[in-house]
């Protein structure tokens, strides 16, 4: 293991599940897109500092997708029906990394639109928010999206990602 990761990994080791929670952060809600981009952007201190993810009780993992920061809770949670206790943020995505084999139930449960499949991987997903806005600090139009998805990854077989997108783009 290597060092810059070991320290995090005996300090969440030694503190009380309880003590790392912190219930600003709506894990769930952010996975299944019931948040917006501006809730999201409180997990960006997360992505670049793992002793911020360790202090909520988030566990990183050694990176097995060049794409994808992961992480184990310590606490489970629930998304779509599923517990989780493996999740995965990837840019402007989260996602929780649910022990089924076929992503496709689950993406015609959530009423998903099949994007890819082929080749062993599947794709779908629904926007779920596109908004007008502006940003508080600049006044410039913006817009606003949520986009749910439910995928699989040569990376992890035998597990479906499933998730949310929160971003901001130029109209």
């Amino acid at each position: 293991m290597p060092a810059p990761r070991l320290f995090p990994l005996l300090l969440a080791a030694t503190l009380p599940t309880a003590a790392l929670a912190d219930p600003a952060i709506d894990l769930p809600a952010l996975i299944e897109c019931r948040q917006g981009v501006s809730d999201f952007t409180a997990l960006a201190p997360i992505a670049a500092d793992p002793l911020k993810a360790v202090a909520l009780g988030w566990r990183p993992l050694p990176q097995g997708n060049l794409f994808m920061n992961e992480y184990m809770l310590n606490t489970p949670v629930t998304v779509f029906g599923h517990p989780a206790d493996h999740i995965a943020m990837a840019g402007s995505s989260i996602m929780a990394i649910l022990d089924l084999a076929d992503p496709r139930p689950l993406a015609k449960t959530l009423g998903l639109e099949t994007g890819y499949d082929a080749d062993g991987k599947f794709m779908a997903g629904r926007e779920l928010v596109s908004r007008d806005v502006n940003d508080a600090r600049t006044g410039e139009a913006l817009i606003e999206s949520v986009i749910l998805s439910v995928s699989n990854v040569k990376s992890h077989p035998g597990k479906t990602l499933a998730g949310c997108t929160y971003s901001l783009d130029m109209p």
